[in-house]
């Protein structure tokens, strides 16, 4: 009897830490229609995988894991694994779609932003803008005047000193497209103020934002997260003192 006790204690225990396959399809949040090419990562175990054309998708996880689903046009979402019934996940996506309507605001992609600042801009993005310091005429090769005075004079050092900083500003705009706060504390699951503190100190680099897939770019937070919990208080400012007024 105490034998085989024993083995169904032992046998419970195994598959309550077992995996098990959890399948699901994804949907658009405001469409309702399937979503493909969303990556599903399990945070705990450092699985990922896709979903197919389908929006279904079919990922290793035991109870309790946890699973971010991010796709590059939506936000992500973080869903608690508590059952292996099927799941339907529904992400919003970051730019609302409408026919025939010039969407302006925080909600563009960076690249749709760009578009629009180079179209306000048009002038100093032009090809004329910056020309090739040499021509060819008739008298042979020489120094093109247009290009000359693009170069030297104060208004077209100030074009490029703008261009370099819409440049500038462009880069750092995809980095908070990818590095946002909804995405960030999927992963780290922090809370305000240590959520902006941690996003301020471990800030990924455009390359980094640019080049690394998702399940590397979670990697990258995560690994960052285990210093920031190791040393959050290292380089916090004091608390200012308190000044009292003597109003007599």
């Amino acid at each position: 009897m105490k034998f085989w006790l024993t083995l169904f204690l032992l046998v419970s225990c195994c598959s309550a830490f077992a995996q098990a396959p959890v399948t699901g399809i994804v949907f658009d949040k405001n469409s309702s229609e399937r979503i493909a090419k969303v990556n599903i990562t399990n945070i705990n175990s450092g699985k990922t995988a896709y979903n197919d054309l389908k929006g279904e998708f079919s990922i290793a996880a035991k109870i309790g894991d946890q699973l971010v689903f991010s796709k590059p046009d939506h936000f992500s979402d973080t869903v608690s694994i508590s059952s292996y019934t099927p799941l339907a996940i529904y992400l919003k996506p970051v730019a609302i779609q409408l026919k025939e309507v010039t969407i302006k605001g925080k909600n563009l992609t960076p690249e749709q932003q760009l578009a629009n600042t180079k179209r306000e801009y048009a002038k100093i993005y032009s090809p004329s803008s910056n020309p090739d310091l040499l021509n060819v005429g008739n008298g042979g090769v020489g120094l093109g005047i247009d290009a000359l005075y693009n170069l030297f004079s104060k208004s077209g050092r100030n074009a490029e000193k703008l261009r370099g900083i819409i440049d500038d500003e462009q880069k750092q705009k995809v980095i908070d497209y990818r590095f946002n706060k909804t995405f960030v504390q999927g992963v780290t699951h922090l809370e305000e103020p240590r959520l902006t503190d941690f996003m301020q100190k471990y800030r990924p680099g455009y390359y980094l934002v640019t080049t690394a897939g998702d399940y590397e770019f979670i990697a990258y937070i995560r690994t960052n997260l285990k210093r920031y919990l190791r040393h959050s208080k290292a380089h916090e400012l004091p608390a200012l003192p308190t000044v009292k007024v003597d109003n007599n």
